[in-house]
């Protein structure tokens, strides 16, 4: 099992935001502006209500359309400062607004109109326009206050009428273009803030999904540079071995002993065959590490076959539970270098698996002469410590290494979290 993937393909991330989030987010805007506009026409109780709904709607789903241009634009400078992507939106928004702006006031403009001539109807004024395209507003004779509401131009124009003592207010073409342009800024600067709004959910999006692509990076790169010392770690092993090994072969055939030293190389061929045969960070079974380990206690009873003996305790229960591959050999290697070939009596090299609280629980002990005279064991140098750094960086603090004498000779002990076959292969 690896326990890293694969580096994803970092091309994911132009896109910072799922086109499917963007779409949504703007149905969502957009939505709540028609609620909104909907429920102010029923409370100011505007009359059609039906064809209101129907035209809003329209102008909703036009807003929603444009809203996309608008992200087509700035989905372009996504990865540029923030700050020239504000500066940008609030460029962009500007004619969008006005676009939205247009396609309400054509939406709108048949039912605004029926509404003024009944409110003319209602109020005895008459509207007509003369061959040249003005409009002319019949005021009653009645005496009238000018509303100080009315546009600026409506007002000039009713004051102009008023001092002609004239009951017709013309509204000429430039002023007409006024009023169109008045009404079209007012609709725009609304929509321009909720163009704006939209921008700055957008641009949130963005900047959360930048931050999550760059967490992914940088746990990539740490599981990267993990994977890389985690095999800088494995190939510690196989040439430390081999070396003793070649030295081996060349002791057994300087001797004659060429029948051992046979027995030797096909043993190393066996051992070095099962050991390169997998990715360096990849775990194994403990029964496989286990009999890996046994080969190279083969090869190594070659040297020692009268003081060489080895004890293997695996339960059945604990064949399949996952390991580091290789990491019983530096373990073992010391146990033969500083127990078995130092004396001349037997020496049992022990290798035991237990479960413990839902750990595995793997053992190396020998009965060989423990601690030197100065109290130190070869069980602390390279071996041991290449041991550690690679539970430390397969596990980190999950596992640990307690090495030191034993009652008889000396003793490690590993402690890991115990994974078995069948629950590796339903990951």
């Amino acid at each position: 099992m690896k326990f890293f993937r694969e580096k994803p393909d970092t091309r994911r991330d132009k896109l910072a935001v799922p086109l499917r989030t963007v779409l949504l987010s703007m149905a969502a805007f957009w939505l709540c502006y028609f609620v909104l506009a909907t429920a102010r026409g029923l409370l100011i109780g505007f009359e059609g209500q039906d064809e209101l709904l129907v035209r809003r709607l329209v102008v909703t789903l036009a807003s929603v359309a444009v809203t996309v241009l608008l992200w087509l634009l700035l989905r372009a400078f996504d990865d540029k400062r923030l700050g020239l992507r504000f500066a940008i939106a609030f460029a962009a928004a500007l004619p969008a607004s006005l676009l939205i702006a247009a396609i309400n006031s054509n939406v709108f403009r048949a039912y605004e109109e029926r509404a003024v001539a009944k409110m003319s109807e209602e109020s005895g004024v008459r509207i007509r326009q003369d061959t040249a395209g003005n409009i002319l507003v019949d005021i009653p004779d009645t005496p009238y206050e000018i509303d100080p509401s009315l546009p600026r131009d409506i007002k000039k124009a009713m004051e102009e009428a008023r001092a002609r003592n004239s009951n017709t207010v013309v509204i000429d073409r430039e002023r007409q273009l006024g009023m169109m342009w008045l009404q079209l800024t007012d609709v725009a600067l609304g929509r321009y803030f909720l163009l704006l709004a939209w921008a700055a959910l957008y641009f949130a999006m963005t900047q959360a999904e930048h931050a999550r692509a760059a967490e992914r990076r940088e746990g990539e790169y740490r599981r990267a540079a993990k994977a890389a010392e985690l095999k800088s770690l494995r190939y510690q092993v196989n040439p430390h071995f081999l070396f003793n090994t070649l030295n081996s072969l060349s002791a057994l055939v300087m001797v004659g002993r060429t029948d051992q030293a046979e027995e030797m190389i096909q043993a190393l061929s066996r051992f070095y065959r099962r050991s390169l045969s997998s990715d360096p960070t990849d775990d194994v079974a403990l029964a496989e590490e286990i009999e890996l380990q046994r080969i190279y206690l083969e090869i190594e009873g070659v040297r020692f076959p009268e003081r060489l003996l080895v004890d293997i305790d695996l339960p059945a229960e604990l064949a399949g539970a996952r390991v580091p591959g290789m990491i019983l050999q530096p373990l073992v290697e010391n146990s033969v270098r500083y127990a078995v070939s130092p004396v001349s009596r037997p020496v049992t090299i022990r290798i035991a698996a237990r479960e413990e609280y839902e750990r595995l629980v793997v053992t190396i002990s020998d009965d060989g002469p423990g601690a030197s005279d100065d109290g130190k064991n070869g069980g602390f140098g390279i071996g041991l410590a290449n041991v550690k750094d690679r539970l430390a960086a397969r596990f980190g603090e999950e596992a640990s290494v307690v090495s030191g004498p034993a009652e008889h000779g000396w003793r490690t002990v590993i402690r890991m979290p115990l994974s078995r076959d069948d629950l590796h292969e339903e990951d």
